[in-house]
């Protein structure tokens, strides 16, 4: 029987993927007491990357949300992992770090990230609101428009 969360994102025709391995020398998450760091994750959907490049620079904001929200569901299949299977076991999603690819320009970062952050919401519910960063990058692994990384407090 499956738990609330996987029955939230089924409501939300969420199915988590496999988790991707680390392309270079990390771990994928770390968990200490009771929190679950999940290392950066970028915006692959069946293993491969969805949204790629700059935003403002061929990537709408738009497709850069999107892409931050594909990084979140990236997120939760690490988080699973790091849960034994059980998702139910997430408390709080305590904080996201966003990086996005963009010119110096560029300006709408947070409206970028809101694609993972409102995710986490509607997952979540009021356990889903964090303290988050987002940050401008001249570049990302592999290209990546977007890479979201998390801290998640577990029981």
């Amino acid at each position: 029987m499956a738990g609330r969360i996987e029955a939230k994102l089924a409501e939300l025709g969420i199915t988590l993927p496999t988790p991707m391995a680390p392309v270079a020398n990390y771990v994928p998450y770390v968990v200490t007491g009771d929190l679950v760091v999940i290392s950066g994750q970028l915006p692959a959907v069946d293993g491969k990357l969805a949204v790629s490049g700059k935003v403002s620079e061929g990537v709408t904001p738009e497709q850069g949300a999107a892409g931050a929200r594909h990084c979140f569901i990236n997120l939760l299949a690490q988080l699973k992992v790091a849960c034994g299977g059980d998702l139910d076991r997430v408390r709080q999603v305590v904080r996201l770090g966003g990086f996005i690819a963009a010119p110096a320009s560029f300006t709408q970062h947070a409206t970028v990230m809101n694609g993972a952050s409102d995710l986490a919401v509607a997952v979540f519910g009021d356990a889903g609101r964090h303290a988050r960063s987002t940050i401008g990058v001249p570049s990302l692994p592999l290209d990546a428009a977007v890479e979201v990384e998390g801290m998640f407090r577990i029981g």
